[in-house]
């Protein structure tokens, strides 16, 4: 179970924080690290100094320039932030976190991203708005600001209890035969990308003012937890508007395999 959960910072800036987040994330027994365009060296004497004796973890991870290419292929994303948002996201506690973990990676394919911002800015709306939960660690309101590394050992430590209560035993309901793959963050990314511009093609969305259309669009749709076959569905629908909105055109849009037809 622990080796399918990843661990992303986004932007960090103090290579003796990307030291410590390899720390905690050893002492709880996860090794997948995932680096987003961070503002300094991963690897530097404090790195090393911080991680005491985790720094391979530093070594493994993977950089890359954007969150969707660090959460492309997991099927639940998850950002943590100490921040409320004026378009409020679906938010749990670190420990309800935990009891959803074992059903969650349990599912064909289940991957799950825990996501964390900037030192000093944490994460932005746009980002939020690309996980399907915002987690809150509850702090002192007065102190409520965590340091990275120990904001990454709080939810690693609940990955743990989750992993020590369940160990390796699937969820019941995972073990259906019938089970079906949930869509992955890139297959949603798709998805949000083809109804937008479906949206606009119909004249329901003008990008011009957006009113925060697409991100309840983008709420209502991660809550709803959708499944690969689900998805292609939509897709199929958004397909077939288009065709019809703008008859002159070939849709852009294919039909995924294992959709319906149409009689």
């Amino acid at each position: 179970m622990l080796e399918r959960i990843r661990i992303v910072l986004i932007g960090t800036s103090h290579p003796g924080n990307i030291g410590g987040t390899a720390r905690a994330m050893h002492n709880m027994g996860l090794a997948d690290l995932a680096l987003v365009a961070p503002r300094c060296e991963p690897l530097t004497a404090d790195t090393v100094s911080r991680a005491s004796g985790a720094d391979a973890l530093v070594h493994a991870a993977r950089t890359v320039e954007t969150l969707e290419e660090a959460v492309a292929d997991c099927t639940l994303v998850v950002g943590a932030s100490a921040r409320s948002r004026t378009l409020p996201w679906p938010m749990i506690t670190p420990r309800a976190l935990g009891e959803r973990l074992p059903e969650e990676l349990a599912a064909p394919g289940g991957r799950v991203a825990l996501v964390f911002g900037r030192e000093d800015s944490g994460l932005t709306n746009a980002e939020l708005q690309r996980c399907h939960a915002h987690v809150h660690i509850p702090t002192n309101p007065d102190f409520s600001s965590l340091n990275l590394a120990a904001a990454v050992q709080v939810l690693a430590y609940e990955c743990r209890l989750a992993w020590m209560e369940h160990g390796e035993t699937p969820a019941a309901s995972a073990e259906k035969d019938d089970a079906q793959p949930l869509a992955s963050h890139e297959e949603l990314e798709h998805y949000f990308t083809h109804l937008e511009r479906t949206l606009i093609a119909i004249g329901f969305h003008d990008p011009a003012q957006p009113r925060q259309l697409m991100a309840r669009l983008r709420r209502f749709t991660l809550r709803a937890r959708p499944e690969r076959m689900e998805l292609n569905i939509l897709r199929g629908i958004l397909s077939n508007t288009e065709k019809l909105a703008r008859p002159e055109q070939p849709s852009t849009g294919e039909r995924a395999s294992g959709e319906p037809g149409s009689d």
